[in-house]
């Protein structure tokens, strides 16, 4: 999925005006849009030099740290939204950055690559691990530490007190409804504490 397709879909979720927390924010490109289409404010997590230098650049907001370290700056409840856009699959302490999304924001907004996605589960099959669009890695060469499936985070937001109020998946700039598990590369939820 290009970019600006995925930018889209998640700025349709995120209310007008909303204060906005991006975890792992890249070049800022997101929180940009969202301040000029959905006059949203904000600020982004991010750990890469030259991605907080664009970001700058942008004229967006952005805390240089790694997230590994959690959310203590942030108070309860800072944030109407807090994003974090393929971001779980590359940190260890997974469960309690979701605690803090929880804590921190009103609503989480969270996407990672969907493993059970049918041509990784045939990659599997055929006794190779998948490298594709949205997992473009050799198992050898990637930033990933773990990957997910749409149950998989759905059985971890239970176990930490989540409320899921939407999910869904996103297949070559489409949303999917029916049988994202399958159907979709990209996972979607948006949450807020139970």
């Amino acid at each position: 999925m290009i970019e600006r397709d995925l930018h889209h879909v998640i700025a349709e979720l995120v209310p007008p005006g909303s204060r906005v927390l991006d975890l792992g924010c890249g070049n800022g490109a997101l929180l940009a849009h969202l301040r000029d289409t959905r006059q949203c404010t904000g600020y982004g997590i991010e750990i890469d030099d030259a991605k907080v230098l664009e970001c700058v650049r942008r004229g967006v907001n952005v805390i240089q740290r790694n997230l590994e370290e959690g959310l203590s700056l942030f108070e309860d409840n800072s944030f109407d939204v807090v994003l974090q856009l393929d971001t779980l699959q590359h940190l260890r302490n997974t469960e309690a950055m979701l605690r803090e999304t929880a804590r921190v924001g009103r609503i989480g907004l969270v996407s990672f690559p969907n493993f059970a996605h049918w041509p990784h589960r045939l990659s599997v099959l055929r006794g190779r691990m998948p490298v594709t669009r949205a997992l473009p890695y050799q198992w050898y060469d990637t930033p990933n530490i773990r990957v997910s499936t749409f149950a998989d985070f759905e059985v971890l937001a239970r176990k930490n007190g989540l409320r899921i109020l939407e999910s869904f998946g996103l297949q070559a700039g489409r949303t999917v409804s029916t049988w994202p598990n399958l159907l979709a590369s990209t996972a979607v939820f948006k949450f807020e504490r139970g």
